[in-house]
């Protein structure tokens, strides 16, 4: 025990372990819901090092783990070596240097492998149609009963139920085939998008640029 305590309290493992406990710490915080395990993607690209195609945070905290842990033992083997001074050091570096590259090819090797449990992006979902604009395919939109037609972002079209509340009968609250509604929220216990009329002539238009 007291050579383990020596060891992970001299360089370079003392470095590598402050750098542990931050990553516990963020793993800490993502547990109870303070983070997301993606919060740093769009900070920063691990591609160049071969790290791309799973989140910098599960790669990044793989790293300093199996450095930390390479560290530690060549920081035992050093001590058991029994050097000192100068060369005690320049071991001492050896085993930072080493165990930085022995982390990122490890890492390197399990980010090729697991990968493809990642999707580059998140996959399509039904929110993403709130707020557009679709082509009613029935005869009449109800409480009970509609449907319509929507554009995807890829330009792919798909078929979704739609609703609109009950209410008094008003101008342009009645929808027929070809109609044109919005779609302005979701509910996900009927699988169904409510839909108000929409009027592409009432839309907000950009305002014109002013010349110089």
């Amino acid at each position: 025990m007291t050579e383990f305590l020596s060891a992970a309290l001299a360089f370079p493992a003392v470095v590598l372990g402050a750098a542990l406990v931050v990553v516990v710490c963020f793993w800490l915080l993502v547990l109870a819901g303070a983070a997301g395990p993606d919060s740093f993607d769009s900070d920063l690209d691990t591609e160049a090092v071969g790290f791309g195609g799973v989140p910098v945070s599960v790669s990044v905290s793989l790293f300093v783990g199996i450095a930390w842990f390479a560290g530690l033992t060549g920081s035992v083997l050093v001590l058991r070596s029994g050097a000192t001074g100068t060369l005690r050091a320049v071991f001492h570096l050896a085993v930072l240097a080493s165990a930085l590259l022995i982390a990122w090819g490890v890492v390197r090797m399990l980010v090729r492998r697991v990968r493809r449990f990642f999707p580059a992006e998140p996959p399509p979902s039904r929110l993403d149609f709130v707020g557009q604009v679709c082509t009613i395919r029935t005869g009449c939109v109800t409480a009970d009963f509609g449907q319509a037609e929507v554009a995807a972002a890829d330009g792919s079209t798909a078929i979704v139920q739609v609703r609109q509340p009950l209410r008094p009968s008003a101008p342009g609250d009645t929808f027929t085939s070809g109609s044109t509604g919005l779609l302005y929220a979701y509910d996900a216990h009927g699988e169904f998008f409510w839909v108000s009329p929409y009027d592409a002539a009432l839309a907000p238009r950009p305002l014109p640029r002013k010349a110089c």
